[in-house]
């Protein structure tokens, strides 16, 4: 019998980037370090974050908010990878 996985977007992202084993060559974790949102993006969560606080998100800005949540996670599990990556070559991050 095969054990259940949880199926949430975090969790796939978990086992797909596997942060964990920090096995990224150098140069590779260094160019994921320097993945970051777009400014604009940026700027827009922000703006959809500070609709949320205010309670008043419409439900398209709340499906919205939860694409940047998800590419923000992403983008946190490969910095933590890369990190972890150089850590263990004995290279600053």
């Amino acid at each position: 019998m095969t054990a259940v996985m949880p199926r949430t977007v975090g969790a796939i992202l978990r086992r797909s980037i596997q942060p964990e084993r920090g096995d990224y060559p150098s140069e590779e974790a260094r160019a994921v370090l320097r993945m970051k949102l777009d400014p604009a993006d940026l700027e827009r969560s922000e703006e959809l974050a500070a609709k949320a606080r205010a309670g008043s998100l419409a439900p398209e800005e709340a499906d919205e908010i939860e694409a940047f949540r998800e590419a923000a996670r992403a983008l946190d599990l490969m910095h933590a990878k890369a990190r972890l990556s150089l850590q263990r070559s004995g290279q600053p991050c």
